[in-house]
């Protein structure tokens, strides 16, 4: 049930370039599912969305990972806010892109740059609560300098069986053992049970629609791609 609060809020530390962790202190405890979002309230008829990078069981506490450049006045106006302010109003959660952990279908994560903190929080429920399930993570960025918690990931992926974590960078320097291009690509070639599986995504639009297209034509059924990109494209 979305709810409008206004919460304390800080840049809790910078993830990369220009992606921060944003600290969002919430009233009360206010329930979410892995893998939805909440409204940045900036004005009247002003709400920006942004993933929750959270595990649900965290309680009064939401992480967000906002990406911005110096030309996003979008995401960077949120963080001026923050620095100006300390606090936050906040609309959530929202959407429907959640993770289903009650299926026992294996699932995919496609994300792409920031698009992972909508996977991170699936994947941190996903291991509190499901880690037999098989899960593969593909986290599609420029450089691995984008791919902000690549060791973190490495480390999961050699403690939990059934995590296969596969970064995919469009510029690669020595000797990278992952893929190289673009995200949907290696996933289409490295996933042959792609019709059976659930497969969730965050990223641009432009990089949903393409999935979604490419995905649907190599028979995946349109009821397992779970994107809120989906219900704008």
């Amino acid at each position: 049930m979305s709810q409008q609060m206004t919460c304390k809020a800080e840049i809790s530390r910078q993830l990369a370039d220009a992606v921060w962790e944003v600290r969002l202190q919430l009233p009360q405890p206010v329930e979410f599912k892995a893998g939805q979002y909440m409204m940045a309230v900036m004005g009247e008829r002003d709400k920006r969305p942004f993933s929750i990078a959270s595990c649900p069981s965290k309680g009064s506490e939401w992480l967000l990972h906002v990406g911005a450049t110096p030309d996003n006045t979008y995401a960077m106006e949120v963080l001026d806010k923050i620095r100006a302010d300390g606090e936050l109003e906040v609309d959530g959660p929202d959407g429907i892109a959640f993770y289903r952990q009650d299926s026992d279908k294996p699932a995919v994560i496609i994300a792409g740059g920031t698009g992972f903190s909508y996977a991170y929080s699936i994947l941190q429920q996903h291991l509190r609560a499901t880690p037999e399930r098989p899960l593969t993570l593909y986290w599609g960025a420029k450089s691995l300098a984008d791919l902000y918690l690549h060791d973190e990931l490495e480390q999961l992926a050699k403690q939990y069986e059934h995590f296969d974590y596969h970064p995919v960078v469009e510029d690669a320097a020595g000797d990278w053992p992952y893929s190289i291009g673009l995200v949907h690509q290696a996933v289409m070639a490295r996933q042959q049970d792609l019709q059976d599986c659930e497969v969730y995504m965050a990223g641009r639009f432009e990089m949903v629609r393409v999935i979604r297209d490419d995905f649907v034509a190599q028979g995946v059924p349109l009821e397992n791609l779970y994107g809120d990109a989906l219900s704008f494209i």
